[in-house]
């Protein structure tokens, strides 16, 4: 009954950190597609969405590498983990920025975020996938 429980509180705490993503992602293609015209899609939308919530399911809360001096390396998965989820949510915070203080801010800066967030959610899942992979 206990591990029962247990899994299932975790499954749900991984739907909601996809969730989560899934929010964020809406709110930096929000941003960004209304500042880069050829971006102003529905589709694109869901893809920064799709990305977010597969990013923060797989990136957070990643199964860490046991600490003894035999795994005295830097976890690499633990790094971009931790990389990933600061860059993905710090564009995410910046475009909820833009969005209600309604900011005009130059054109580089709306790249910058693409490209923030692209690369945060895009650590976040090598680091998932290579966390689960040496279980």
């Amino acid at each position: 009954m206990r591990f029962g429980v247990r899994k299932t509180a975790h499954v749900f705490e991984r739907v909601g950190l996809a969730m989560a993503g899934a929010a964020c992602g809406l709110f930096v293609g929000a941003y960004v597609g209304s500042a880069i015209a050829p971006l102003t899609t529905q589709g694109f939308l869901l893809l920064m969405m799709l990305l977010g919530a597969v990013g923060f399911y797989l990136g957070i809360d990643t199964p860490q590498m046991p600490f003894d001096d035999a795994h005295s390396a830097i976890d690499a998965a633990e790094f971009l983990s931790s990389a990933g989820t600061l860059c993905a949510t710090l564009t995410a915070l910046a475009s909820v920025a833009v969005i209600v203080l309604r900011l005009d801010p130059h054109m580089v800066w709306s790249w910058l975020v693409l490209f923030g967030w692209t690369a945060g959610v895009a650590m976040q899942i090598v680091a998932g996938t290579k966390a689960r992979m040496r279980k």
